[in-house]
């Protein structure tokens, strides 16, 4: 009796061997397809990540154009107390010019009247930059006027802060000097210049960064 359980025993031992096998095999060819799938969703979930932002890590007020695409820097009581000026560098190397809030012009009674750019030797307004290697732009120091702000009692310098050439003064400003009341960090900037590399880390070192600029004007 027993050697008839042990045979029939072998036999049902003998018979699960290709079933183990097959379920073997099966768990190879699914084990290949959870890791494609496994890699694939990781993958996803990665790319969400760069896509859509941590709404926890968002700042509470977005930034301005101005802050997106410039490097903000400034140059407090340049040349003359009160006489803060600002200048948004650019990553080609171009910096635009112009008066910072804090700049006395702002507080006088009145306010800005006048934006003259007839100062020195020249007209500003009456160069004309032309081509690609920017013909005809004039080299000026850091200290070189850019033009005059006329107030009702009173009139300021308004000055390159860097030293390079000469692009652009915006013309606007002569027939509405209001823009610099409304938009002195976009419409109403006074001038646009291209300093050189090496210029420009000279400058950079005497300047002031965003953050500086608040805490020494209390703006924070």
């Amino acid at each position: 009796m027993s050697d008839v359980i042990v045979d029939h025993t072998q036999k049902l031992e003998e018979a699960a061997v290709p079933n183990n096998l097959e379920q073997q095999d099966k768990q190879d060819e699914e084990q290949p397809q959870q890791s494609v799938q496994e890699n694939a969703e990781y993958e996803d979930e990665e790319l969400h990540k760069h896509l859509v932002p941590d709404i926890t890590q968002l700042p509470l007020i977005p930034p301005s154009a101005v802050e997106f695409n410039f490097a903000s820097y400034f140059a407090p009581d340049f040349m003359k107390p009160g006489n803060d000026q600002y200048v948004y560098r650019h990553a080609n190397g171009l910096c635009v010019v112009g008066l910072a809030s804090t700049h006395l012009a702002f507080k006088d009674k009145g306010g800005i009247t006048a934006v003259d750019f007839n100062v020195g030797k020249s007209d500003r307004s009456g160069m004309k930059v032309t081509g690609k290697r920017k013909k005809n732009a004039q080299h000026f120091e850091s200290n070189t006027a850019l033009c005059k702000v006329c107030t009702n009692g009173d009139s300021y310098i308004v000055r390159c802060c860097v030293k390079g050439s000469l692009l652009e003064v915006n013309e606007r400003l002569i027939k509405q000097p209001e823009l610099l009341h409304s938009s002195a960090d976009r419409e109403g900037y006074i001038a646009i210049i291209m300093p050189k590399p090496a210029d420009w880390l000279k400058v950079k070192a005497s300047l002031l960064s965003l953050e500086e600029f608040k805490k020494l004007r209390a703006l924070c």
